[in-house]
């Protein structure tokens, strides 16, 4: 599945569809790649682009909230280019890897509730 892209039908085997297709790296969004797009979000945002949630909901209007909740709904259209050092490469879209994001949060926000009895993020 992992190939250098030498035929516009080749894109097709490069580009992830499901989590278990992951050949290259984790099959998780590392803390570098989050950081990333948050940050390149956040930039955007400061620049004048629009937000693609509804910010009338959140209590700051921060570009780096906004984005980091954008990320966390995984509105974001962003494909993230995993590569080897022998050019070999795999296309993951973000919907992918935030499924499990999305897992890991729901699973650390329910430990915080059992061990504090109230919810800590207000999103």
């Amino acid at each position: 599945m992992v190939t250098n892209l030498s035929e516009k039908s080749d894109i097709e085997n490069i580009i992830v569809s499901k989590i278990d297709d992951i050949k290259i790296g984790p099959k998780r969004l590392t803390k570098y790649e989050k950081a990333r797009i948050i940050a390149a979000r956040a930039t955007q945002l400061a620049m004048g682009a629009p937000p693609l949630i509804d910010v009338s909901k959140l209590k700051s209007r921060d570009p780096i909230i906004i984005a980091e909740q954008e990320f966390l709904m995984g509105v974001l259209p962003i494909i993230i280019k995993r590569e080897k050092p022998n050019g070999e490469y795999q296309l993951v879209p973000l919907k992918i890897l935030i499924e499990v994001e999305q897992r890991k949060i729901k699973s650390i926000e329910m430990l915080m509730t059992k061990i504090f009895g109230e919810e800590m993020y207000g999103t």
